[in-house]
């Protein structure tokens, strides 16, 4: 069992701070997110972790062990980045098997632990072959497999799915959360900027902005009640309406927030404007709506949408569904 505790966490280049006191606790066998816009220190905060970023202040404890000054290697942490590094000249099952001929594993236990992260990974009939004659989801199991050879304690992710296509990454989302699910005492923490990964594979997502977490919670504590303006247009595809001025302050609010699919197009709805663009997706379609707000307003709705460009059309948004935020970004409170 090993759960994570950062106490503090600050990191330095210089006079830039990129982490400032983050403070997290991990539990053992959680599979966690972080997410943020570019630079917000994510892909930092797991390099931190790793060991490959030196800490410039603060406590990291994995499995109850300060690990601060602890190599990388005695950490018992494996790490998969967006890059596949496979020796290229080396088999698959050579380069699963690398990391245990250096420890000077004996061959049998090697072949065993190499034969059964195949199996789990769908690699038993590619072990003959060089990376070259693989696809891109290939590469990356075997990226992943090198990984499960030695048995780590905690496995870190780093954007491992940004260079392969749309279909490839619906499959290989599924396929770590598979391992994940074989693998139950074993901590996972990934970093994405992608919202369909973080909500569809976390047990908990941590939102990072310029250094600082700004909200823990599971994917629908982030989704249905944001601490923050800033999370609520963070977490979600489409992004939340916002609306300011006038349009907010009839709700008593300094911003307002509708996702789009809380909004209904109604004979007399609260705000009337015209379509200024529809995208029919097939089983959904989202209709811009152009009512005065600072950019226009989507509406989301079931099926094809057969609104045109110019329609003029009324919108409501549906009780219980509004996001009321005051002047400093966060909710309202009655």
């Amino acid at each position: 069992m090993t759960e994570l505790k950062i106490t503090d966490l600050d990191k330095s280049y210089g006079s830039v701070e990129v982490l400032k006191k983050i403070n997290l606790d991990i539990k053992s066998g959680e599979f966690i997110v972080f997410v943020g816009p570019s630079g917000c220190g994510k892909s930092t905060l797991l390099r931190c972790i790793s060991g490959l970023e030196e800490i410039s202040g603060g406590d990291l404890e994995i499995g109850g062990r300060r690990v601060n000054d602890v190599a990388p290697s005695k950490r018992g942490i494996a790490m998969v980045f967006q890059s596949y590094a496979l020796y290229p000249h080396m088999s698959v099952y050579d380069n699963m098997a690398y990391s245990l001929k250096l420890k000077k594993t004996p061959k049998a236990e090697i072949k065993k632990l190499v034969m059964e992260a195949a199996e789990k990974l769908q690699l038993t009939d590619y072990l003959d072959r060089l990376p070259k004659a693989l696809s891109g989801g290939q590469r990356q199991r075997v990226a992943i497999g090198r990984s499960i050879v030695r048995d780590p304690k905690v496995f870190l992710f780093d954007e491992p799915l940004s260079n392969l296509d749309a279909a490839l990454r619906v499959q290989m989302r599924m396929e770590i959360a598979a391992l994940s699910e074989s693998l139950p005492n074993t901590t996972m923490i990934y970093v994405t900027h992608d919202q369909v990964e973080a909500m569809t594979m976390a047990d908990r997502i941590v939102v990072l902005r310029n250094g600082i977490v700004e909200q823990v919670g599971t994917p629908m504590e982030l989704y249905d009640t944001p601490n923050s303006l800033f999370v609520a247009g963070f977490i979600g595809s489409p992004k939340m309406n916002f609306f300011t001025g006038d349009l907010a302050k009839k709700f008593d609010a300094h911003t307002l927030g509708v996702r789009a699919e809380h909004f209904e197009i109604v004979e007399k709805g609260k705000w009337t404007g015209k379509v200024v663009h529809s995208e029919n997706l097939g089983s959904d379609s989202y209709i811009y709506v152009e009512v005065g707000a600072q950019s226009p307003v989507v509406v989301r709705q079931q099926g094809k949408s057969f609104y045109k460009l110019g329609q003029e059309v009324s919108i409501s948004p549906q009780e219980g569904h509004l996001y009321r935020f005051n002047a400093d970004g966060k909710p309202v409170t009655e």
